[in-house]
């Protein structure tokens, strides 16, 4: 097998055994059971097990053996809503192991399981009720995985640059030979036909958008700490990165694109005493960004999903017609998921490329001479 092969291989087989355990204990330490009850506790749900890979998280799930779980705690920053209940103190800061995997309360916060706060961070009572959120600043896994990608992303730009300047006048090597010929593409095939000549002023935003979203797509397919957050998965990550977008577009357009949205060149009858046309505009300038949110959010949470999904027919098959069904199942479903993985990697390009082909359009729209 090729040394790609054996890599991809390898890492899909990490991600089976990272998340295996996950499914076949509990997190807790239960009572002994009755058979009836301890088949109960074992039963596999396969939504909750595939929606929990997919969700933002309070700490970084290493691997788990038995009912002893491994993880990276993070930051918890929370200003509370109810400083009555906490003395007067309205900040509060802690590690989220405080909560030991979202089971225990601590100092009046809990991670709440139920239906409308599920997965959030809420306060309670003396009584244990939930009496509401607080304003939650904490660390997640999404943002540290973002962390991570910029700290990745500086490393290759640096390096990049002292290639550049070691090379002088030679063709490039190393890390500037990875580099130069994707900076050299966006401006030549993206930046100059989409915004003409003011291109360069939109070249740092541009690269920025490209490889942060490409380093995020890629890093997030590794499922070894420190990678494998689904950072571009999170809708929240998402919106950061159109309403970047929205801001760069609004604040550099010039006369003539806020001409074409409030007094457009149509028939008078389609401004006035309607203005049709001026709304169907200004619609556009706040539906633009969403699209560019939800394809992003929506392509790279459907390649996770559809993974976990593969693996999870494993355990499907295993609690329906026994042990056997499952090792039976095993080839296929690492087979289909291998496929998904390989298929994911030229979506993460491609997704990179179209939100900086979308929004190097919109700069242009922006910058835009009257015709």
């Amino acid at each position: 097998m090729p040394l790609p092969g054996k890599l991809i291989f390898a890492l899909m087989l990490v991600a089976i055994f990272r998340i295996l355990p996950v499914s076949a204990q509990p997190d807790a330490v239960y009572e002994k059971l009755t058979p009836a009850e301890d088949h109960l506790e074992e039963e596999f749900e396969a939504g909750k097990f595939v929606i929990e890979h997919v969700l933002d998280a309070y700490d970084w799930h290493i691997a788990s053996l038995g009912d002893k779980h491994f993880s990276i705690p993070l930051p918890i920053i929370l200003f509370s809503s109810n400083p009555e209940l906490h003395e007067g103190k309205k900040l509060h800061v802690f590690m989220s192991s405080k909560f030991h995997h979202g089971h225990d309360d601590y100092k009046g916060f809990r991670i709440s399981h139920t239906e409308e706060h599920n997965n959030k961070i809420v306060e309670v009572n003396e009584q244990g009720h939930e009496i509401g959120k607080p304003l939650d600043l904490s660390l997640t896994k999404s943002v540290a995985g973002a962390i991570v990608t910029s700290i990745v992303l500086l490393i290759l730009v640096f390096a990049a640059v002292r290639g550049a300047r070691r090379n002088s006048g030679r063709a490039p090597s190393g890390i500037q030979n990875l580099l130069e010929p994707v900076i050299v593409f966006i401006r030549d095939e993206i930046a100059k036909p989409s915004i003409g000549p003011h291109y360069k002023k939109f070249m740092a935003p541009l690269l920025t958008l490209f490889f942060f979203i490409l380093l995020n797509n890629l890093l997030g397919l590794i499922p070894i700490f420190p990678f494998g957050a689904n950072v571009t998965g999170n809708i929240s990550v998402t919106l950061v990165l159109a309403l970047f977008t929205f801001m760069v577009t609004t604040l550099r357009g010039n006369v003539n694109y806020w001409k074409e949205i409030f007094n457009p060149d149509v028939p008078t009858w389609l401004k006035f005493p309607i203005p049709l046309m001026p709304f169907l505009e200004l619609t556009g300038m706040f539906t633009k960004p969403f699209v560019l949110m939800v394809r992003l959010f929506a392509n790279m949470l459907a390649g996770h999903l559809i993974i976990t999904v593969f693996i999870s027919l494993i355990f499907i098959f295993s609690n329906l017609m026994g042990p056997a069904a499952g090792y039976g199942v095993s080839p296929v479903s690492i087979a289909f998921s291998v496929f998904i993985m390989l298929l994911d990697v030229l979506v993460s390009f491609i997704q990179a490329y179209v939100f900086t082909l979308l929004s190097a359009i919109y700069f242009g729209m922006a910058t835009a001479e009257h015709h």
